[in-house]
């Protein structure tokens, strides 16, 4: 594939995969475009982006403009004399970026398009109770995740799988099917399909505000919710205990189905184990995290803690 010179663009662990991908199938990948390095942790120290690390350990040529825009940034990018780019977990580009290589930009998104554009796929496909997903790849045009489809591959969600467990799953076959499209686009051989404009299922932004639990949703909603952020950025709720009100960060759950007198929200617990009261059964937490502490098993959690009779999630 070296009669190909292609530009990578992308940020996190999930790009990775795909670039490690294209060097091992040797494709000639002459730059990588990444995040600015930003101030991380108490110390403030500058962190580098998962695909920076990746491109500088490989000997790649890293770019990390603050503005796509900013024609010194263009100038590098036309310098470069690449006829493709791929992008995989980066940010909006502009037209005058994505129409620059001769066979066009092209885009993997952790979804089937059409149904889940947007920011928050994986997450969205678990918290919405779907059982199969997928990854596509398509060509960039001026709208986001709207472009002429390129390939898909399908993909089962277990009724028990993570957004952490999903995300590693989707992360190696879309990898795989990138290679494939570059293959199709060096041969010649690329056939696209037109998306439909209707959106009946779309992937927002994931703010705190949709992570907080209502233990009052059907025991399926709630339980999706959580497996659908765990372990980032995870489902939280306030617990009441005596006087104290504490954050509540709540990850592996099981759920019993279960006709039950208590309210929503009420805890009961064991020496051993934690349940939630939900409509028609229990949430059974597995491990958990209060705000300032380390996450933990329940079991470690139950040695030191004590949970009041009346204890709540709210």
């Amino acid at each position: 594939m070296n009669d190909l010179r292609i530009i990578f663009m992308g940020t996190p662990d999930f790009a990775v995969a795909t670039l490690n991908a294209l060097l091992e199938a040797n494709c000639n990948v002459v730059g990588v475009i990444t995040a600015p390095d930003k101030p991380a942790g108490r110390g403030r120290k500058l962190n580098q982006s998962a695909v920076k690390k990746y491109g500088v350990e490989k000997d790649l040529l890293v770019l990390q403009p603050t503005n796509l825009k900013d024609p010194k940034f263009i100038s590098e990018l036309e310098s470069l004399k690449a006829n493709l780019q791929i992008v995989v977990a980066f940010r909006m580009l502009p037209k005058v970026v994505w129409q620059m290589p001769e066979y066009g930009t092209f885009n993997l998104h952790a979804s089937l398009l059409p149904d889940y554009r947007g920011a928050a796929p994986i997450n969205w496909a678990i918290i919405n109770g779907e059982t199969k997903t997928g990854v596509s790849t398509f060509f960039i045009d001026e709208k986001i995740d709207t472009g002429e489809v390129i390939l898909q591959k399908e993909t089962l969600i277990d009724g028990d799988e993570t957004v952490g467990e999903l995300h590693d799953k989707l992360m190696e076959i879309g990898s795989k099917l990138v290679v494939e499209t570059v293959s199709l686009i060096k041969n010649g051989k690329v056939k696209t399909f037109k998306q439909p404009s209707e959106e009946n299922k779309i992937a927002p932004k994931i703010f705190s505000e949709t992570c907080k639990i209502d233990w009052s949703k059907p025991i399926n909603e709630i339980y999706n919710l959580i497996r659908g952020l765990n372990p980032y950025p995870a489902a939280w709720t306030l617990l009441y205990n005596n006087s104290d009100e504490i954050k509540v960060k709540i990850y592996d759950v099981n759920k019993e189905i279960e006709i039950h007198q208590y309210k929503n929200g009420q805890i009961i617990c064991s020496k051993n184990s934690l349940k939630v009261a939900v409509n028609k059964g229990f949430i059974v937490i597995e491990s958990i995290q209060f705000a300032n502490k380390k996450k933990m098993d329940v079991r470690s959690l139950l040695n030191g803690f004590q949970f009041n009779e009346t204890a709540f999630f709210e």
